[in-house]
């Protein structure tokens, strides 16, 4: 399915962003984890947080959505082995936290994914595993993988710069394990703030880790996951599409349920928008951008804000002068390598963009519209989609269909603000 988009020269008004994809699926895990029932009320309904409510029941959790909540009855730990393959779809952040929970369970687990996640870097989270006392495989690094515990605890070490993922995954599981466990990084935390927001998860559930300055972890056996009442936030990964598209036309957009306290690392994108020249006010819950559409380059450090990239070099494709991604190399590891897939596709559109390994440099001054390919990668399409807003001409976005990922809302948030897709 394709998106084909019209020039919108003003956008106005107001729209909700969905709730959080990092918050629910660390919400729906650690149900699975605690003693007693959750409920995570307002969870994101989507492609991957489908993956996740699915592995929770395949590992003993009992789910049921009663309308915008979900009640989770816990296995306090004692998960249950899968009767089949934890099949996680297209969630990269799915696979690799159930990897570490798949050591939990009794017997060996089996856990897969799509296309797209099994070209996605396992290696370094099975190594930990491994040195932990699990037995922990795949072929070449990459899934499927196959888990089997127990998780005996001890030293373990892991690159700090392939994912933060495996970071969260290992922490996640660690209370569970026979012996304390501690977590050594071999090189600089990428993505720091997903891994506060795992921390922040696991204290409302009760469990606790030391934290050495993001050079290593420590986590004490025998804690317990608790059963909470917890209410997911809105996503600022996703609402950078809306907050982006008002700041590259005419516009005064105001997009609700986002958090001015958030750890979410995609917070950044008001920032950015704002020293490109818009205008951002943001409340307590809320944040409305105001914009005459003209946009000056900048230089942008992604290192913690890697999904940030698609929608960046849109805004710098459209801006004035040049815009520099720059410590995003880890950009190249997510749903497709999203640094080429956005070098290629802006081209396509007229924009001059120099790929470099860990980053874009784009010369700005606009887009005319175009047939495009959104690398079956939910970011990137949307991304694709809002640069067509201010292109000339129509663009064509193949792949509409992914967006249902994270923000299966995407095309019906953008047309009630003036986008014009279809």
């Amino acid at each position: 399915m394709d998106f084909r988009i019209q020039p919108a020269g003003r956008l106005g008004g107001g729209v909700e962003a969905p709730a959080s994809k990092s918050y629910t699926i660390r919400a729906v895990l650690s149900s699975l984890l605690a003693e007693g029932v959750s409920t995570v009320r307002s969870p994101l309904l989507s492609r991957d947080t489908e993956a996740a409510f699915n592995a929770c029941r395949m590992f003993g959790g009992e789910v049921e959505l009663r309308g915008r909540a979900a009640s989770i009855t816990g296995t306090g730990g004692a998960l249950k082995a899968p009767s089949a393959v934890v099949d996680t779809l297209n969630s990269g952040t799915t696979i690799r936290i159930c990897t570490a929970l798949a050591s939990l369970a009794p017997g060996k687990v089996t856990l897969t994914g799509d296309d797209s996640v099994r070209r996605r870097p396992l290696g370094p989270l099975l190594d930990a595993l491994s040195e932990l006392g699990v037995k922990a495989s795949s072929d070449g690094g990459l899934p499927p993988a196959v888990v089997e515990g127990p998780l005996k605890g001890g030293v373990c070490r892991m690159p700090g710069n392939v994912s933060s993922q495996f970071v969260s995954a290992l922490l996640m599981a660690a209370p569970y394990a026979r012996a304390d466990v501690s977590l050594e990084l071999t090189s600089p935390l990428k993505s720091r703030p997903y891994v506060d927001l795992t921390l922040r998860m696991m204290g409302l559930f009760g469990v606790e880790a030391g934290n050495r300055g993001y050079e290593g972890f420590t986590v004490a056996s025998g804690q317990v996951y608790r059963g909470v009442d917890y209410t997911v936030e809105g996503d600022y990964s996703s609402a950078a599409f809306i907050l982006a598209a008002a700041a590259l036309t005419e516009s005064e957009v105001k997009v609700g349920n986002l958090l001015c306290d958030s750890l979410q690392a995609d917070r950044r994108i008001l920032s950015i928008i704002s020293q490109m020249g818009a205008d951002v006010d943001g409340g307590k819950d809320s944040v409305t951008v105001r914009s005459d559409g003209r946009l000056t380059g900048v230089t942008v450090d992604l290192s913690d804000s890697p999904d940030l990239v698609p929608i960046v070099s849109v805004l710098g494709a459209h801006a004035k002068g040049r815009t520099e991604i720059v410590n995003a190399a880890h950009a190249r590891l997510k749903e497709c390598d999203r640094l080429r897939a956005m070098a290629s596709e802006l081209a396509k559109m007229g924009a001059k963009v120099r790929e470099k390994p860990d980053g874009l440099v784009i010369s700005g001054g606009g887009l005319k519209g175009a047939r495009v390919d959104g690398w079956l990668d939910h970011r990137v399409i949307m991304a694709l989609a809002v640069a067509g807003l201010k292109a000339e001409g129509e663009t064509v976005v193949s792949g509409a269909e992914h967006v249902d990922v994270t923000f299966p809302g995407f095309r019906d948030a953008m047309n009630s603000i003036g986008g014009r897709i279809r």
